[in-house]
């Protein structure tokens, strides 16, 4: 079992996590959703972009968080997680998401939603939002529009989620 590498990514990192989002998705579209997260100051925080990297130090595996809200209520959107080809079903994947969570948690983040595939996400604590009264702008399956509290002891937001521009929701 490999132990992977985390940590936020920094300006030398950015190619590379475009061609981690290329290599991992069908069309380019995920690719530009982050390019344009990055550019928005309203969604992006710092340190909430987080990288996986093998032995050799080269990012393999991807995992976003940015800001979203939900009627008002600041959360954050775990969009996109992206993996290299060559590198799936390793673990970088869960590595870094795990890494960008733990990194929510530390700055005092409550919840996180994510829109994925609902025999992934529950690993890391996922459930389905409607669970917290939480639905998404859009028609999707309940199972796979999902959320988590990083702090148990404070009440989750309920009511609609409202995405970054970026995501085009």
């Amino acid at each position: 079992m490999t132990t992977w590498t985390t940590r936020p990514e920094t300006p030398d990192d950015i190619t590379a996590i475009r061609g981690i989002n290329l290599a991992a998705f069908p069309t380019p579209h995920e690719a530009g959703i982050v390019e344009a997260l990055r550019a928005d100051p309203k969604a992006w925080i710092d340190g909430l972009s987080m990288i996986a990297t093998d032995a050799g130090n080269v990012p393999v595996a991807y995992a976003l968080l940015t800001r979203c809200h939900v009627d008002g209520e600041p959360a954050l959107a775990l969009a996109p997680c992206a993996v290299l080809p060559s590198h799936q079903r390793t673990g970088a994947g869960s590595a870094a998401i795990r890494a960008v969570l733990a990194a929510a948690r530390a700055r005092g983040e409550n919840l996180v939603l994510v829109l994925g595939h609902a025999a992934y996400y529950p690993r890391f604590g996922f459930t389905p939002a409607s669970g917290f009264g939480i639905r998404a702008p859009f028609d999707v399956p309940d199972e796979a529009m999902m959320a988590m509290l990083l702090d148990d002891a404070r009440p989750a937001p309920t009511g609609t989620i409202r995405y970054p521009a970026a995501f085009g929701v």
